[in-house]
C-alpha cells in the first residue's frame, strides 16, 4: 500500500508527540490528591535497628534472627484474625521471639522475652528523613494519621519518646476492632473513621502485606524502601515507591 506525502508528514507528528509524552512505569501513575495520609508506623516511620541489641542478645547473640522475628509476629496477628480471636500485638511479640528461640535451640523464658522487646520498642528512633518529611506534608495542608497493629497506649508512648505527636492529627489503632492489618476490615474501619471514601486516602508503608491490603481495599498506596523491604509481587501494584518521607512530600507538592 502506498501513502501520500501528507499522510506520511501527519503521521511523522504523530510519532513525534507520542514520543514526547512522559513515560509512566507501571503502578507508578499519579493519584488524585488525597483528603487524608494514613501511615503505618514500625519502620516505616521508626527505625526497628535499635531493636537488633536487645532481641539478640536474647537469642544468644543471633542478630540475624530480628527479622525472623519480626514477620513471625505478623504471621501470628493474621492468625488471630483468621481464627476470629485476638491477642495484644506485644503478647504476640512475646510468644513470637518465643517461638524463634524455641526453633533455633535457644532457652528463652517470658519474662526474658518481654525485657528484650517490650522497652525497646517503645523507644525506638524515627527514619532521619521522617519528621521533615511530615513537617513538609503538614505545610502543604495534609491530614496525616497513624494508623498500626501496635496498641493504643504502644502507639501513643513510642510517639511520645520519638517526638512525633505533633505531626498527627490522630492514630488509629487496630485494637479497638481487634482485626489486624492487612485484613481488608481493618482498612474500611480506618477509613470510616476518618470520614473519607478509599478513593480519597492514601496509605504509605514499608511492608509488602501493608501495600498489598491497602491496594485490594481501593485506597492508593506508596511503599517505603526501607532497607531490606520489598513489595509482593502478586499484589496490586503500589501506585508510588518512594525512598523516604521527604521524598513522598516532595512529590505530592509535584502534583
Amino acid at each position: 500500500m502506498k501513502f501520500t506525502r501528507p499522510f506520511k508528514q501527519a503521521l511523522a507528528v504523530l510519532l513525534l508527540l507520542v514520543a514526547a509524552l512522559p513515560v509512566v512505569a507501571h503502578g507508578q501513575s499519579a493519584p488524585a490528591r488525597p483528603k487524608v495520609i494514613f501511615f503505618d508506623v514500625n519502620e516505616t516511620l521508626l527505625d526497628l535497628e535499635s531493636m537488633r541489641a536487645s532481641v539478640g542478645q536474647a537469642l544468644n547473640g543471633q542478630n540475624e534472627l530480628l527479622p525472623l522475628w519480626f514477620s513471625t509476629m505478623l504471621h501470628y496477628s493474621l492468625v488471630d484474625t483468621a481464627t476470629q480471636r485476638y491477642h495484644n500485638f506485644g503478647d504476640i511479640g512475646v510468644a513470637a521471639l518465643m517461638m524463634v528461640a524455641h526453633n533455633n535451640g535457644i532457652e528463652l523464658t517470658e519474662a526474658a522475652a518481654r525485657e528484650a522487646i517490650v522497652t525497646p520498642l517503645r523507644s525506638l528512633p524515627p527514619h532521619p528523613d521522617v519528621k521533615a518529611g511530615l513537617q513538609a506534608l503538614k505545610d502543604q495542608g495534609f491530614r496525616l494519621i497513624s494508623f498500626t497493629n501496635s496498641s493504643n497506649k504502644g502507639v501513643q508512648t513510642q510517639f511520645e519518646n520519638a517526638g512525633l505527636m505533633e505531626f498527627f492529627e490522630a492514630r488509629y489503632s487496630i485494637e479497638d476492632i481487634q482485626i489486624y492489618k492487612p485484613a481488608l476490615a481493618s482498612y474500611e474501619w480506618a477509613l470510616k473513621q476518618a470520614g473519607v471514601e478509599a478513593d480519597e486516602a492514601m496509605m504509605v508503608a514499608a511492608h509488602g502485606w501493608d501495600i498489598a491490603g491497602v491496594k485490594a481495599a481501593g485506597m492508593t498506596g506508596v511503599f517505603v524502601t526501607r532497607p531490606g523491604k520489598s513489595t509482593y509481587p502478586l499484589a496490586i501494584p503500589a501506585d508510588k515507591e518512594v525512598g523516604s518521607i521527604t521524598e513522598l512530600a516532595a512529590w505530592l507538592e509535584s502534583l
